[in-house]
């Protein structure tokens, strides 16, 4: 079972943003090194090495790259990003004029030929697969031609220097098997990376959206804490001005009107601060609420979440204080979501503490997570979508992501982290507790998450003001 998150902002990490990912000046200095290394190569070949090349056509095809970067630095500003299909063009451009230069000066059998891996390379980096296909099946078919028809590579003497067929095959294919080994890697990381980058922006999207809320909370409890006073002496004030104005109907009228906006504004305040945050006392709480709290939006979803608290023996009986983390309230927030969208009926949350550790366990008597991927829980996007098996939520597809932003805000708090199934024959039957589904198994030192002794049972310190 595999969870996403559901929020608006995440249609952004969900979208493929390969497209304009490249600035057209990262090119063209990429086209100016290529410029340079092709002129100094030719100028070496024709004067120091001895050979015999057509240098005016050569020239000519690099000629041909300068005037296309001036142009393209003349008409479009630096910061000008292209599109899938502009970068493809420029790429392909430059892989037919690498082409022709190897047709000028021996085909396959100039060393540089290796150097045709470079436009497919770049674009397995940064554009699609399409587009990489598209380059790859050019290269392959350009270095085919130039294996059979090229101008030879000649000394000054007139000898002709050619790999023997054997070699000329071996390079072909080594070149060949090096596009397809190169842009198939490049890319595969490159996905990767993006992803895990994507993933961790949907990560520290939630982790502001759970602090902003616990700092609104606490601003409206602290506007209500103030305004209470102010509130309270309006109403005294209008309450006796009712009584004094009897005589006067229009004038008690308006000072009762008074009187119940009064009311009204103290229930607005009341209400809107019930999760409010306006002092040090909650900042910190057992360990059991932080769970409760968590689990709260999920609790009237149709599933029964069953609560066991039991510290290991010698340990001490009352549950240890904890520090309220938005990190770690939402990533237990996104377990028990998971774990209930999946359940059959029930969901076990148990916890125990000792030996200097605090532990979670979340049991779902569900199908458990697929065994296919459970090397892979906690990463996101998975490649294949898993459809769940529920029958009350036909057609979920989860991408792993929730599952993903749970598993690094815990272990940003300290946490390891591990997600089991029930059916696992290497469970003992303390685990297993004759329970089916999924399970994931959350440890902290106590060091990490929990309050010090006399943190937890002396003064907590000065209110201090929220920012805002």
């Amino acid at each position: 079972m595999v969870s996403a998150s559901f929020d608006p902002a995440l249609d952004l990490v969900r979208q493929d943003t390969r497209s304009e990912w490249v600035r057209l000046r990262t090119l063209l200095v990429l086209r100016w090194l290529a410029i340079l290394g092709q002129t100094v190569t030719v100028v070496t070949a024709s004067l120091y090495l001895g050979l015999r090349v057509e240098l005016g056509l050569c020239f000519l095809a690099i000629g041909a790259s300068v005037v296309s970067n001036l142009i393209a630095m003349t008409i479009f500003p630096e910061n000008q990003r292209l599109s899938d299909r502009d970068a493809m063009l420029t790429l392909l451009f430059d892989l037919t004029q690498l082409s022709f230069l190897l047709f000028l000066t021996g085909g396959l059998n100039n060393p540089f030929a290796l150097l045709i891996l470079a436009p497919v390379t770049i674009s397995a980096t940064a554009l699609t697969v399409r587009s990489t296909a598209i380059l790859g099946v050019l290269a392959v078919a350009m270095i085919s031609v130039l294996a059979l028809f090229h101008v030879p590579l000649m000394t000054q003497t007139g000898e002709v220097l050619q790999l023997p067929d054997l070699f000329l095959l071996g390079f072909w294919m080594s070149i060949t098997i090096g596009i397809v080994f190169l842009s198939a890697y490049a890319h595969r990381i490159t996905t990767e990376t993006h992803s895990m980058s994507q993933a961790l922006l949907a990560t520290q999207m939630a982790l502001a959206r759970e602090q902003k809320l616990t700092d609104l909370g606490g601003v409206v409890a602290a506007a209500a804490h103030e305004l209470g006073t102010p509130l309270a002496t309006i109403k005294l004030v209008s309450t006796e001005l009712a009584e004094e104005l009897e005589g006067h109907p229009d004038l008690a009228a308006d000072a009762r009107l008074i009187r119940e906006q009064a009311d009204r504004c103290r229930d607005i305040l009341r209400s809107m601060g019930r999760a409010g945050k306006d002092d040090l006392h909650v900042h910190s709480a057992p360990f059991g609420e932080v769970i409760s709290e968590a689990a709260d939006p999920h609790a009237d979803r149709g599933i029964a979440i069953l609560y066991e608290f039991q510290p290991d023996p010698g340990a001490p009986l009352g549950q240890p204080i904890v520090w309220r983390k938005p990190e770690v309230i939402h990533g237990l927030r996104n377990l028990i979501q998971n774990a209930v969208d999946f359940a059959q009926s029930q969901v076990w949350v148990d916890a125990s503490w000792g030996a200097g550790e605090i532990r979670l366990r979340i049991t779902d008597d569900g199908p458990g997570y697929p065994p296919d991927l459970m090397g892979r829980l906690g990463d996101p996007f998975l490649s294949r979508r898993v459809q769940a098996q529920n029958p009350d939520r036909p057609g979920y597809e989860g991408m792993g992501l929730g599952l993903f932003i749970a598993k690094t805000l815990l272990e940003r708090s300290g946490a390891r982290v591990t997600f089991l199934n029930a059916s696992d024959p290497f469970l003992s039957a303390e685990d297993k507790r004759d329970r089916g589904g999924a399970i994931v198994q959350v440890i902290w030192p106590q060091m990490a998450l929990g309050l010090l002794e006399e943190e937890a049972s002396g003064p907590l310190g000065e209110n201090l003001p929220f920012a805002v």
